[in-house]
Parts: structure tokens; sequence; C-alpha cells
């Protein structure tokens, strides 16, 4: 299975369009989004091509390729006009490929490195939200390491980061600008 990972869009429809097309160059089985979908935020300035309603038809053109958590901007107003469910604060991913790993998929506003879920040593934490990409190693106060890893932000990075998004096949990570440069790679296999 493979995936493309992608999150904050923020009703911006130039890179939500520039997504998809990410998504048909990349060849992925599905694509997961993590939250903060047709919203900017009282604390984000207006993405480049900000358009909720056009992002609402190209995401419902796409409904039975994607899996969605749902962001801190997202409401039920908002599962009103899209087809497919937004309103799940979390879900869980078992990669195969050599050792099993289970991924706790989230947007970030409720769980995230500082509050984390109850997860085994060795999971994965997948967040959105920050709008930074990450591939950190996190020790918990009991001694269980995770991995926590964010994809950025499709619309508004921020750090200096670029726009991205991540792909996941065969436990290998990989970030992306948006023209599918890569970036930066981890393999599950290379846990700690």
């Amino acid at each position: 299975m493979r995936y493309m990972i992608a999150s904050d869009i923020h009703g911006s429809a130039l890179y939500c369009e520039q997504m998809l097309e990410a998504y048909r160059r990349e060849g992925a089985d599905r694509l997961l989004l993590l939250g903060d979908l047709l919203y900017h935020g009282p604390r984000n300035d207006l993405p480049e091509g900000y358009a909720p309603k056009e992002v609402i038809v190209m995401l419902n053109s796409v409904k039975n390729e994607l899996l969605c958590v749902r962001g801190n901007c997202d409401t039920e107003v908002d599962q009103m006009v899209l087809e497919f469910p937004i309103m799940a604060d979390y879900c869980f991913l078992e990669l195969s490929g050599g050792e099993p790993v289970t991924v706790f998929a989230s947007h970030g506003h409720i769980y995230h490195p500082k509050h984390l879920p109850p997860l085994k040593s060795g999971d994965i934490l997948l967040n959105g939200h920050t709008h930074i990409p990450a591939c950190d190693e996190i020790t918990d106060v009991e001694g269980r390491r995770y991995r926590y890893l964010n994809p950025g932000s499709v619309s508004i990075p921020k750090a200096g980061s670029v726009h991205s998004y991540m792909t996941c096949e065969n436990g290998t990570f990989q970030w992306k600008d948006m023209k599918g440069e890569e970036y930066m790679t981890w393999k599950t296999d290379s846990r700690f």
C-alpha cells in the first residue's frame, strides 16, 4: 500500500490542485489528509488561491480515495459539504513491509509530542497542525521511544519550510515539495 500524506490545505484551491496533481503523479493508493481542509483559521493569513468552495469540489471528486482526520479548523459545517468523513480525531494505520508498525495519525492539536496518545514503544505519531515538517525521536517519561512525523503544510508552510507532503510505502517515508522533489527520508527499519 502506498500512501500520500498531506495536511493544512486551509482552503487554498491553488495548493489543493497541486496536491492532487502530486497524488496522481505519486501513484498512491490512498491520500491521508491530516486536517484543516477548508478554513484558514484566525491565526493564519489567507493562503494564496483561497477558494474553499473550489477545494470542496476538488476533494469531493476523489472522496473514495481519501482518509481524513479532523483538524482544529474543521467543523460540522464543513462535514455538511464534504462527501467523505472528516470528523474523526485520529486513525490508526498498520504498516507492512518488514516488522509491522502502528501509526497514530491525528491533526496534532489534541495529541502531539507534548501530549502523547497511548502508544507502544516503536509506534509512530503522525501529525500536521504545526505546518513544519518533522522526523523526530521522542522518549516518554517511562522510557518508551516513538517517532514523531509531520509532512508540513500544503498551503501555509512555516519556519522557512516549503509547501510539502509525504509519501509512505514499505516502511519508507519521504518528504517532498509540491513538485515531487524529495528533501528528507526516514525508514521504519532504522527506527531510532
